[in-house]
């Protein structure tokens, strides 16, 4: 069994709307005054068949925590329309970062780094949601909305939507 393998078994990963496979693993018990869970974390993992986080916002703030494997390459686009690109990934030295915070209503996609010509097996990262998440408070990007908000970024995030 490889590696990817074995840690999607022991962890229980389950593909995810998104892309990738992820798994929760907290929800507090303590809410807010709209009755959701105050904070909640999951893993989250890319692999070279899933090797796409597609674009998409999420109301809450989110802590992407790097944990092992290939590192994953984010682009996240803020509220007036910059894209920035940051690695989350183990080797400091080449400007990876292990933490990675991504503001409630920013758009954000993720990929998987490439090596030469092929992909590595999986990157493995937990991600830390406040307020906690819920589906309703997620939306995936289309075409459409990106040419509407971002014409200027289609040609470096079309590979990034998800194909309905």
């Amino acid at each position: 069994m490889q590696v990817k393998e074995s840690i999607i078994q022991k962890l229980k990963l389950e593909p995810h709307i998104e892309g990738g496979y992820f798994k929760r693993t907290f929800e507090s018990p303590i809410h807010t005054q709209a009755n959701q869970a105050a904070m909640s974390s999951i893993f989250y993992m890319l692999t070279n068949e899933m090797p796409i986080g597609y674009l998409h916002k999420n109301k809450s703030d989110i802590i992407h925590f790097f944990h092992s494997g290939s590192p994953i390459k984010y682009y996240i686009v803020d509220a007036e329309g910059t894209l920035s690109i940051k690695i989350l990934g183990p080797d400091l030295h080449q400007g990876h970062q292990f933490q990675l915070m991504v503001k409630g209503g920013d758009w954000k996609a993720s990929q998987l780094i490439q090596e030469g010509n092929s992909l590595k097996d999986f990157g493995l990262i937990s991600e830390a949601v406040c307020p906690g998440f819920e589906y309703k408070d997620m939306q995936l990007a289309t075409i459409e909305t990106l040419v509407k908000r971002y014409p200027s970024l289609v040609k470096q995030l079309e590979h990034l939507i998800k194909s309905q």
